[in-house]
């Protein structure tokens, strides 16, 4: 796997002279290993006039930005859809895939970090703006997974945290990892997974690597509204996309999906999902 980028291209809580939002493209390179450090990684920041907001300065950036890198990516990440457009036509004039997806980890904590620790002390901050450079969205209606990917049966499982060192050495065909070094978690934290286990794995985990993934949560279900529906563990994928991996009409099971619920919220929200 080639090197990744993680990219966010908005304005920012900070005034320039004429009381106009200044634009700011940030970059990082993602960490595709547990124990890979953050602190070497690839970083860009630069700010960019409000006037000048459009795909031809964001192409210029992020021509700066890869000179300036040791290795061009070759792939961009991005989690705002309303600059889809922009964002990916500066790539495609530069030949790098951009894909919209909530697989932005770092990207996010980097801008949580200036939000508190960088904005507040630029010249022309206003506070009164921060909401601006977050996001939120609702997720699509769950799909029903393809007949043809459907697992023989799953079960929810954890490792503890000291093993992903070893994730390297694993045999996987198809995956990809995030690094845990800048997580509070200790090695012997237990860190809550889904494994899926079905006769086509390969392609099954094939599809799924393609699919942008972004988290496994529990569907509580409606029990209440016309259109009710049971609890379900969804696959939550790309930049809005859900994915019914199965619906729960057991209580065990139910009891076992609230208790990875409550796992991974020990765990700053880390999981994972193997196919096998």
């Amino acid at each position: 796997m080639g090197i990744i980028w993680e990219l966010d291209f908005y304005s920012r809580p900070i005034l320039d002279e004429n009381r106009k939002k200044l634009w700011e493209v940030l970059i990082c390179e993602s960490p595709l290993h547990t124990c890979q450090s953050t602190e070497n990684l690839f970083q860009y920041s630069q700010l960019c006039p409000n006037q000048q907001v459009n795909s031809i300065w964001l192409r210029e950036a992020l021509a700066t930005a890869i000179a300036q890198a040791q290795t061009p990516p070759s792939k961009i990440r991005f989690f705002r859809r309303q600059m889809n457009n922009m964002i990916t036509k500066a790539c495609q004039e530069l030949n790098i895939p951009a894909q919209a997806t909530r697989r932005t980890y770092t990207l996010e904590r980097w801008l949580q970090q200036r939000l508190k620790d960088f904005y507040p002390h630029q010249p022309g901050y206003e506070p009164t703006a921060i909401a601006s450079a977050s996001v939120s969205y609702s997720p699509q209606t769950p799909q029903p997974l393809p007949d043809a990917l459907q697992g023989d049966k799953w079960t929810f499982v954890s490792l503890e945290a000291a093993a992903f060192e070893e994730m390297d050495e694993w045999e996987i065909d198809f995956g990809e990892a995030f690094s845990l070094s800048r997580l509070k978690i200790e090695p012997d934290a237990r860190i809550p997974g889904i494994i899926i286990f079905s006769a086509r794995a390969k392609p099954l985990a094939g599809w799924m690597s393609g699919l942008e993934l972004a988290f496994v949560r529990l569907d509580s279900g409606d029990i209440v509204s016309e259109n009710s529906y049971p609890p379900r563990i969804l696959l939550e994928t790309g930049a809005s996309e859900s994915w019914i991996l199965d619906q729960i009409k057991d209580p065990q099971i139910l009891a076992e999906a609230k208790g990875f619920e409550s796992a991974k919220e020990k765990v700053e929200q880390v999981h994972f999902i193997a196919v096998q």
